[in-house]
């Protein structure tokens, strides 16, 4: 769904305009991510988690009903042949800017083969496909696991100097023998707990002015190989001795980058595949996304309580990877026009 509505934005921006606009959508991206947290903290402690999930559950129907009030991509409809709802389109667009159209005829080559998995990887492409699918495995991995390690964090009270509230921790036995049963040790979050995790969502929006100057300034690979590398090192601070205001300083930081990292590896594969592999191209590496995002809680979680030094290098050191990929992606897209046909 992510992959989609940007795939449209990005075809219907005009090039000088997108490196400002897409980061900026990252506010609704913050608003929904506080909301959800406001959510937790009302409705876990009375009703239950089942209930926040019902509730969360609403936005997502209201949204599927909205989509058919969507415009199509004029791009995407000219390349399958269909330049009568093109027009249509762009006709609406230039009304509700109160502007007229330019005169003269939609024209584009019919491609009757689009969006093949073999197009990712011919020679012009494989090499910026196999760097992209790493890094957004990477920051997928990253973004995920921040939040999770966030959680456990302050689940574990690992702020120096702190002593563990025992008696708000709840202890629950897993299996029927006693040989077998493991012990759960579960840490209601306090009020404070919920602060800190709305302090550093808003991180999320923190760096997006600088990470605006960047994608526009210094050009996509360069702004993002900066972010990777500040994450990998953020990651590694988690693990110094600090107080709580450190630590949610940490944690504010680290939201702020892993959201820089998504707004630009997101522009970059929009612009790097012309339009007949512009969706392919987003939804493979929305795959990788997903991957990322499955593994990062077995080591935010179960690999972090047992080394959380471990954890943290493991995400340190993909964050490094990425930053090396970014830095030699092939291509640039920095005052790019889109390209249309292969």
């Amino acid at each position: 769904m992510a992959a989609g509505r940007l795939i449209i934005k990005t075809e219907f921006l005009p090039t000088k305009y997108r490196g400002y606009m897409l980061p900026l959508s990252q506010v609704f991206w913050l608003a929904g991510s506080l909301l959800i947290i406001g959510l937790a903290s009302v409705v876990i402690p009375t009703i239950g988690w089942r209930w926040l999930i019902r509730i969360a559950s609403i936005p997502g129907i209201i949204l599927i009903m909205a989509f058919k009030f969507i415009p199509e991509s004029a791009r995407f409809n000219v390349s399958t042949g269909n330049t009568q709802a093109a027009m249509t389109t762009l006709e609406s667009i230039a009304k509700m800017n109160s502007s007229a159209m330019p005169e003269g005829k939609l024209v584009e080559p019919i491609l009757e083969k689009r969006g093949r998995f073999a197009d990712l990887l011919d020679a012009k492409y494989l090499r910026t496909t196999l760097q992209i699918w790493v890094i957004w495995l990477g920051i997928s991995f990253a973004y995920y696991g921040v939040i999770l390690a966030s959680a456990e964090l302050l689940e574990r009270d690992l702020v120096c100097g702190s002593q563990p509230e025992l008696e708000s921790e709840v202890v629950v036995t897993l299996g029927d023998t006693e040989g077998s049963q493991s012990p759960c040790h579960c840490h209601m979050f306090a009020p404070s707990d919920y602060r800190t995790m709305i302090i550093s969502t808003i991180g999320e929006i923190a760096l997006n002015p600088l990470n605006i100057l960047g994608i526009n300034f210094l050009g996509r690979r360069l702004s993002l190989s900066i972010t990777m590398g500040c994450t990998a090192l953020f990651f590694l601070l988690l693990n110094i001795c600090t107080s709580s205001a450190g630590l949610v300083g940490f944690l504010f930081m680290l939201r702020a980058l892993v959201a820089a990292n998504f707004n630009t590896i997101y522009i970059y594969t929009a612009e790097v595949y012309p339009t007949t592999m512009r969706a392919l191209g987003m939804g493979t590496s929305g795959s990788l996304c997903r991957i990322g995002a499955m593994v990062a809680p077995f080591i935010s979680q179960v690999l972090m309580s047992a080394s959380i030094l471990g954890a943290l290098c493991l995400f340190s050191s993909v964050c490094v990877v990425c930053a090396i990929s970014a830095f030699t992606l092939p291509i640039e897209t920095k005052g790019r026009a889109l390209q249309q046909i292969k």
